[in-house]
Order: structure tokens, then sequence, then C-alpha cells
């Protein structure tokens, strides 16, 4: 067995804490979440017509130079879902494990045992609610702003957030940046 310095080996409860540490901090490395990949779906502004259909799409930078004038012709909503996959029981096993080795370091005797039952039982419901928390259903979204030059060209940009933009307002391609003329 490894020695321990002076200070812990001679002190049960530096042990205790040592050993609580060390737990938490499994605790802490096995509630990492892990996110799969998102479904994207579209959908429109409730105030907007339905979706248009558009010719093909040029690139998004001008052909003829960085600047271009236009208006917006359109502002949809990308929402991107992804469904919940419940729980697989991993991390009710995950919790009641750790939870055992937690509760087992309180009391003696029969104290140490109920501590330990108890912490199997609330470590194995903890570990389940993370997993059923990480494991739930999630949406994004981010919006398609379809814009209309004065050349009659379209561009599509797909942005985070339209920021102060609606449809009709005059606008600015620079380089790729959308700005209110």
């Amino acid at each position: 067995m490894p020695t321990l310095p002076a200070f812990i080996s001679s002190s049960p409860r530096a042990r205790r804490w040592l050993r609580l540490g060390a737990a938490l901090t499994a605790v802490a490395a096995l509630s990492a979440c892990v996110v799969a990949p998102p479904v994207y779906h579209q959908s429109s502004y409730p105030y907007q017509p339905a979706p248009r259909t558009y010719p093909a799409y040029p690139a998004q930078v001008a052909p003829y130079g960085t600047l271009e004038y236009g208006h917006v012709a359109n502002i949809d909503v990308m929402r991107s879902e992804r469904p919940g996959y419940g729980t697989s029981g991993g991390g009710a096993v995950a919790g009641g494990l750790i939870g055992g080795v937690v509760g087992n370091q309180f009391g003696q005797g029969s104290g140490r045992a109920a501590a330990t039952a108890l912490g199997l039982v609330g470590g194995a419901l903890l570990g389940n609610a993370i997993e059923a928390q990480n494991n739930g259903p999630r949406a994004h979204e981010s919006y398609r702003i379809s814009i209309q030059t004065d050349r009659g060209e379209w561009r599509v940009f797909d942005v985070p957030h339209p920021g102060d933009l609606q449809v009709g307002d005059r606008v600015r391609i620079d380089n790729g940046q959308i700005s209110r003329y």
C-alpha cells in the first residue's frame, strides 16, 4: 500500500476528506455531457407569407466586386431540433456506485451500512436525473435572410440573429456583410 504523508495518515478525519474529495472528483468526471448532431427543419415567421421558391442561389460574394445594394425579400427561421433519447441506465449505475463510495465514508457499524445504502439510492437517482437532462430534446434557431440585389440577383445569408433587419429593408452587402442602407 502506498504511504501517505504524515499529516494525512495520522488523522482519520483528513483521510475521510481525502476520500470524499476523490469521490467528488469522480462524480464531476462522470457527469460530462454528450450531444447528438442536430436535425434541421425550416419554418417561417408567423407574420411572413409562405416560403417562396427561388431560382438556384449564386455565390454570396458579388461576381463584379464586393459592394452591392438590394432589399430584404424574406427572413426565414431555421429551427434545428434534436429529439430526446431517454436514459440508458448508465447514469443511475454510475451515480449509485459513486454514491455508495461516498456514503461508505460516513458513520461506523450499522450507521455506515445505512449511509452506504442511502448513498447508493441517492446517487442512482441523481445520476439518472443528470443523464435524462443531458439526453433531453434540444432546439436551436438561426435565420436565413434572402436579399434581392438591385441587379435582380439573389443572395442568401444564414445568420445566428437578424438584428434589426425586416422584410423590405434596403440593405448594403459589403464583402459578405449585411447592413441597413
